[in-house]
């Protein structure tokens, strides 16, 4: 995992826990920390933890792409190229015609 990713998920998990502080005990951590919810290092903090939230919906996509298989391995889901199906259709029409010639000789 690469460095912007790392700070992304370690931004993420500081917001969350803030929102669970202001959810549970109206109480805001950042703000208290930071000087109050219109400081500019508090905003700072903020914008910062919104846009890790953004960096991590990337980070989700690529999970999600990932299957792990029973023994372990992972494969990747996306773009798997399946071609047609239906290209390869027997034409009945001709064997028909065929076995009707067939019985009239």
């Amino acid at each position: 995992m690469n460095i912007i990713k790392r700070i992304a998920l370690a931004l993420v998990i500081i917001g969350a826990i803030n929102w669970g502080l202001i959810g549970l005990f109206r109480f805001d951590l950042v703000a208290a920390i930071f000087g109050g919810q219109a400081a500019g290092l508090s905003r700072l903090i903020y914008t910062l933890v919104g846009l890790s939230g953004l960096v991590s919906l990337a980070i989700f996509a690529d999970l999600m792409g990932d299957v792990r298989l029973d023994d372990g391995r992972t494969t990747d889901t996306r773009n798997l190229g399946y071609g047609t199906e239906f290209g390869e259709d027997t034409d009945f029409s001709r064997l028909d015609e065929r076995s009707s010639k067939d019985d009239r000789e």
